[in-house]
């Protein structure tokens, strides 16, 4: 049996924790289900307004995919740290990309009450702004953390699995 909330299958709940060995959290028949199946949900929806953010250049957007207190791993060890921080550093960056396109999938995410763990994976197209085509495949470890009611990123730390430039 499959039971549908806001487009997200329980059924692969199920298979996720299925596959992972978790145990399902219940205070009732199917109440825990429901709520990891809203927690996944608002976690999808931090990686989808991120995701978002990056394909229409939108900051605002971007921005409340992060908690206030955040930190970003992108290309540097040292993490940045903060929102304001992060927003700032994310624009620099997109200067030298006058076209991104990226895609993400959601991989493993495990939820502990208000915060949660996870890795997801990301497609990007881009050309800089020296007008190299880049095609680039990477994994961030996540870290989110729900505040009033939202999840969003606490921690990214990215890493490029591969790289390459293309002739279009």
């Amino acid at each position: 049996m499959a039971i549908h909330l806001s487009g997200l299958s329980l059924t692969y709940v199920l298979v996720g924790f299925a596959r992972h060995g978790d145990t399902l959290p219940r205070k009732t028949e199917g109440e825990g289900l429901l709520h990891h199946a809203e927690d996944l949900t608002g976690i999808n929806a931090a990686l989808a307004r991120y995701v978002d953010g990056v394909n229409q250049r939108d900051e605002a957007l971007w921005a409340s995919s992060w908690d206030e207190e955040a930190q970003w791993c992108l290309f540097d060890p040292s993490p940045i740290c903060g929102r304001d921080a992060i927003v700032a550093a994310w624009l620099e960056a997109m200067k030298g990309f006058p076209f991104v396109i990226m895609h993400a999938t959601q991989g493993h995410v495990a939820v502990d009450k208000d915060e949660a763990q996870g890795r997801s994976y990301t497609s990007e197209i881009a050309e800089t702004a020296d007008g190299r085509h880049l095609r680039v495949w990477g994994c961030y470890e996540d870290r989110y953390r729900r505040c009033h009611g939202i999840w969003r990123f606490s921690s990214r730390i990215f890493s490029i699995m591969k790289s390459e430039d293309y002739q279009p």
